[in-house]
């Protein structure tokens, strides 16, 4: 009996060893494909026509591999401000080498620059080149600019002066992605267009901002007021407060989340972002009082 299980054993040794001579070569091809190319989309085209859908069979003729991210294309019509916003919101969550091709672009065949920008996390941005960069500038800095000038890298003998989306931005980011050299877009360019962003400014009266954007169909309020800013006045969660927002003075409390207070009550409250923001328990802020972005906030410090 002790010798048939020793036999066992070793033949059950040897079928181990054989499956792990077999398996690791096809481990290691597995480990070793890359993830496909990504770009990640966005515009203020839309659904409701074919502009995105065009725009991607561009990128997927140049780069049949591709894989495309839409991380928005509803961004307010004309609103550089808002597609900054979303761009320095995406960005964190995505590894270097991605390519985030953006069109917001009111000055489409004007004298603006199609640019792209590689940023110091490794990250290139294919887009016109009107501030839509400011708040990623800022936060993860720059390590080149180039002016999009090359036609090899365009689609079509004759540009269009209102598609660039589809004609230069798109097969630029294709080119990107695919990893071809992005220095042969064009020449060097020393610094962009910025939007004139005014921070909010904490004083000895209390915290002065912006409201400056609406949240999706939700209707809350998006602020320019950063958690740590905010947390600056003293206020710990359950105080209540008074903010006056676009002239109009409101009393509310700061809380955790929107369940915390009663149904199509107001709250004050730190965003998945780390702003502070405005809502109703399941109603629209916006459209309870009327308040459109931009518009001025302002909280006092708590009182001792």
């Amino acid at each position: 009996m002790r010798m048939r299980f020793t036999t066992a054993r070793k033949s059950a040794g040897i079928f181990c060893l054989w499956l792990l001579l077999v398996a690791s070569p096809l481990l290691a091809q597995q480990s070793a494909v890359e993830p496909p190319p990504t770009v990640v989309f966005m515009t203020d085209f839309g659904v409701l026509d074919d502009s995105v859908a065009l725009c991607k069979g561009v990128m997927y003729g140049i780069t049949p591999n591709l894989r495309i991210v839409d991380l928005t294309h509803q961004v307010t019509a004309f609103s550089i401000r808002d597609g900054a916003r979303f761009l320095f919101g995406a960005t964190p969550y995505f590894p270097a080498g991605t390519v985030f091709v953006v069109v917001v672009d009111p000055g489409v065949g004007s004298s603006r620059k199609a640019v792209v920008v590689k940023s110091k996390r490794g990250q290139f941005f294919v887009l016109p080149d009107n501030g839509l960069m400011t708040m990623v500038e800022d936060r993860d800095g720059i390590e080149g600019i180039r002016e999009i000038t090359n036609p090899d890298w365009m689609v079509g003998a004759k540009i269009s002066s209102t598609f660039h989306g589809r004609d230069i931005f798109s097969p630029v980011g294709a080119h990107i992605a695919r990893g071809d050299d992005w220095t042969q877009v064009g020449p060097k360019v020393k610094q962009l267009i910025r939007l004139d962003l005014k921070p909010a400014r904490v004083d000895d009266k209390g915290l002065s901002g912006e409201v400056i954007a609406l949240d999706g169909p939700f209707g809350n309020l998006i602020t320019n007021i950063s958690a740590e800013d905010f947390l600056k006045l003293g206020y710990q969660r359950g105080d209540r407060l008074k903010v006056t927002i676009a002239g109009r003075e409101l009393e509310m409390p700061f809380v955790k989340t929107f369940s915390d207070v009663p149904l199509k009550q107001p709250l004050l409250f730190i965003d998945s972002r780390g702003r502070a923001s405005f809502a109703l328990n399941q109603a629209s802020f916006q459209a309870t009082y009327k308040i459109d972005p931009p518009q001025k906030v302002f909280i006092p410090r708590k009182a001792h």
